[in-house]
């Protein structure tokens, strides 16, 4: 038997909203966070509005100094961990903590983008001798994994993981292995995307992945509905303090759900689109079970990758149905996304935060903006409003480019 992992720390900024409970709050409430860009101008492009998280103030986290050399990916995630490290008790008291069994493993898909732009900018125009000393470390994907751990001296297992819109859920399964190998007691985990910038925006338009709804933001994201025509570019950060049972009884901690399996693979097919009928999704979901012991019969909820593209939603939903056969018609599969948009690289960490709450809450988030049936996207989406329903086991599904698949498997607390 192995050693069992438990989340005790939930860290969360999306565009509803700048942690936990106000995200939560706006999720049930069906609100969506898309509006005009307000990172830059965005007069002349041709999707202009996004997913971003408002009135974020680094400040609240960290120094001024440090907001100087730090991108805003970076920032988020930093945020995120410090809700999760104060919502397990141990932002403030880490006598708990061994740093040598204390890790941080955090994904991003693209890193510090806003910085590479802007210092590659400034070589263009100003010449090699003006890009700044901190682009390097403001612009690696890796270093919110390091600010944290600096910030919290955890010595163990520390990297990131970087697999497009996989990345934060690839980082919570690894911290998964690494407790359960013994190589750590306590991991932060997750991931954080801040990626509404110029090049961005420019490169998902060119290869029109995005909604191009400008004129009704707040209704472009729009999973399974046989009218979506792209994703809402989006920005956040979702974190989780996950820990090693024992570790966390023995120290009085309040535990919240448990992460209880892990599911990986790849389509090995197409740079961006996903094998037919989601092959490597229903292999990863699969998996996700196996790994956490339970049988297919469990599931009772499944977090949709659920972009609002016109391949994901109808190849993620033939997925579900091939793995569950007709049990897929009577359990909920939710698609968050119509809120918060795509984070991107910060969609499993985000998505993860939101499973977990919803197994230890009872209560399923709807599936906005959905009101032409796709006969190929015929399941239940929760489409009328929030579903107060028991959730004791739920998979949390997220699919990047380059065929990349995770399901994390989560269950409710009930000992």
């Amino acid at each position: 038997m192995h050693r069992r992992v438990v989340i005790t720390g939930t860290g969360l900024l999306t565009a509803v909203g700048r942690d936990v409970q106000s995200s939560w709050a706006a999720l049930l409430d069906g609100r969506s966070g898309a509006g005009p860009i307000q990172n830059f101008d965005a007069t002349d492009y041709p999707v202009r509005f996004a997913c971003e998280v408002a009135d974020f103030d680094p400040l609240t986290y960290i120094d001024r100094k440090e907001v100087k050399r730090t991108d805003r990916y970076a920032q988020l995630a930093i945020a995120a961990a410090v809700q999760a490290m104060d919502q397990a008790g141990l932002d403030e008291d880490r006598s708990a903590l061994d740093p040598d069994r204390f890790g941080v493993v955090i994904g991003s898909g693209i890193g510090g983008i806003a910085t590479f732009e802007e210092q590659h900018g400034r070589f263009l125009d100003k010449g090699p001798r003006r890009v700044s000393p901190f682009f390097v470390p403001m612009f690696i994907a890796d270093i919110a994994a390091g600010l944290i751990s600096i910030r919290y001296n955890a010595k163990g297992p520390n990297y990131a993981t970087v697999s497009a819109c996989a990345s934060g859920a690839h980082a919570i399964g690894n911290a998964l292995r690494h407790i359960r190998a013994g190589e750590a007691d306590i991991i932060i985990a997750g991931g954080a995307e801040a990626s509404v910038t110029r090049m961005t925006l420019s490169g998902f338009a060119a290869m029109t992945a995005l909604s191009e709804r400008n004129d009704s933001p707040e209704t472009a994201s729009r999973p399974f509905d046989a009218t979506r025509d792209g994703f809402v570019l989006g920005e956040g950060a979702g974190v989780l303090v996950l820990e090693e049972l024992e570790h966390a009884r023995a120290r009085g901690a309040t535990i919240l759900a448990e992460l209880a399996g892990y599911g990986q693979t790849a389509d090995a097919y197409h740079i961006t689109a996903p094998a037919t009928g989601g092959e490597g999704a229903q292999r990863a979901m699969r998996l996700a079970v196996q790994d956490s012991g339970e049988d297919l019969g469990a599931v009772d909820y499944i977090n949709a990758h659920g972009t609002s593209t016109p391949a994901n939603d109808v190849n993620e939903t033939a997925a579900i149905k091939a793995v569950l056969g007709e049990r897929a018609y009577d359990i909920v599969v939710g698609s968050t996304k119509s809120m918060t948009g795509h984070t991107l690289g910060a969609a499993g960490g985000v998505e993860a935060v939101i499973t977990a709450n919803i197994c230890r809450e009872g209560i399923i988030p709807p599936t906005i903006n959905h009101s032409v049936h796709d006969p190929e996207c015929d399941l239940n989406y929760a489409t009328e409003g929030a579903l107060k329903q028991p959730v004791r086991f739920a998979l949390s599904n997220s699919f990047g480019f380059g065929g990349h698949n995770v399901s994390l498997a989560i269950r409710r607390w009930d000992e």
